[in-house]
């Protein structure tokens, strides 16, 4: 597959672009009506308040701490606009790493999240070194579980409604 997408590491003043999306209902609605216990959050659209105060904490945390945490944006090579975020780091319950893909909402359904899943795959298993990525959602988010699959990932636990799915990097690298 061609790429049409590439990954970028943001500046602190490109932050804005987590603040346009996390603001977005339509991008954040699959976040909508969990009891998520954090100021800012909004249960009722999903949305996050990221105000302009809390770049610098968050960029320090997501930006520049490899192998432990990567973080980039997704950018349409056509015309360099942002669509997405990636992000993979070590996880706190076990000996792997937990992962996220989120493409804004006006660029899904067009393949963007399944490119964006494969380049943040390709990263963390040939950058990081990372031997084991687990990702998990909720049982009604479809596509989003079936470009899971199509990169290799297994299911391993489904219960409450939430889906847990692993990949290993020798699994990763056997079917690609």
């Amino acid at each position: 597959m061609n790429n049409r997408i590439h990954l970028h590491i943001p500046t602190l003043s490109e932050m804005s672009y987590r603040q346009k999306i996390q603001s977005d209902p339509a991008t954040m609605s699959y976040n909508a009506g969990y009891d998520l216990n954090f100021v800012g959050y909004h249960k009722d659209t999903g949305c996050i308040d990221f105000p302009e105060s809390e770049w610098a904490n968050d960029f320090t945390r997501l930006v520049g701490n490899e192998p432990e945490w990567f973080y980039a944006y997704v950018v349409r090579d056509a015309d360099g606009e942002f669509i997405g975020e990636v992000s993979v780091h070590r996880s706190r319950d076990g000996d792997w790493y937990d992962m996220g893909v989120l493409i804004e909402a006006k660029y899904r359904g067009m393949g963007f999240g399944k490119e964006a899943l494969r380049l943040l795959l390709d990263y963390a298993f040939t950058k990081l070194g990372v031997r084991e990525i687990h990702n998990d959602f909720e049982e009604t988010r479809g596509a989003a579980f079936k470009i899971h699959l199509a990169c290799g990932f297994q299911e391993y636990e489904r219960e409450n409604g939430l889906i847990k799915l692993k990949l290993s990097r020798d699994d990763y690298f056997e079917k690609t």
